[in-house]
């Protein structure tokens, strides 16, 4: 199994093990090694999947304000936790491929393969939730079978993710491409950048 397939083959088992209770407010417990990539991996679908769940709680109609606010707090810091954890995979990658020699006419890709592997993460939910609703047998026959159809667009696009981060991953490690990494540099979520939080 390569590494990317071990990766989503993580990722499904962190929504099954949230699913079993199904719970926003449930604890994670990551059943990897604490510092392994396996353990980050988890734990980065983890907040995924909270966060997915979050999102649809929050376009209830008829949810309250203040339980509104109260759910967009915990998305933006959601969000927050998602960007320090790609930017850690990305660490991870970095030392992994530090003692790579790079080609002269080496390139780099459009996105790191920490942010690869998010897109990977949030796609995992996608066929996980899409599945269920073409399963569903209290929905209607036209409605199980559009998502049926974008169900196997979604399997395609797996397929076609996977391996391009795996070519992506091969080109590094053969120095035919090289990490160009950026810090995300949210401002929003930093009193001494947005001003709305700088107000008295």
């Amino acid at each position: 199994m390569s590494f990317t397939q071990n990766a989503f083959t993580i990722f499904n088992q962190s929504i099954e093990d949230y699913h079993i209770k199904n719970d926003i407010n449930n604890a994670i417990t990551n059943p990897f090694e604490l510092g392994s990539i396996d353990n980050i991996l988890y734990k980065k679908n983890w907040i995924d999947t909270v966060q997915w769940h979050l999102e649809d709680e929050i376009r209830r109609p008829e949810i309250a304000d203040k339980e509104g606010m109260l759910l967009k707090r915990r998305i933006d810091k959601s969000n927050q936790d998602r960007t320090d954890l790609v930017e850690d995979l990305d660490t991870w990658f970095l030392k992994k491929y530090e003692d790579v020699i790079v080609e002269e006419n080496a390139t780099y890709n459009t996105e790191s393969p920490a942010w690869a592997f998010d897109r990977l993460s949030i796609l995992a939910l996608k066929i996980y939730h899409m599945h269920i609703e073409s399963k569903d047998v209290s929905k209607s026959e036209e409605h199980r079978s559009n998502c049926e159809q974008k169900l196997n667009i979604l399997l395609t696009q797996k397929v076609d993710l996977i391996a391009a981060i795996e070519m992506l991953l091969d080109n590094i490690s053969q120095g035919k491409m090289y990490m160009k990494v950026y810090k995300q540099m949210k401002m929003y979520n930093d009193p001494s950048m947005n001003p709305a939080l700088q107000k008295k």
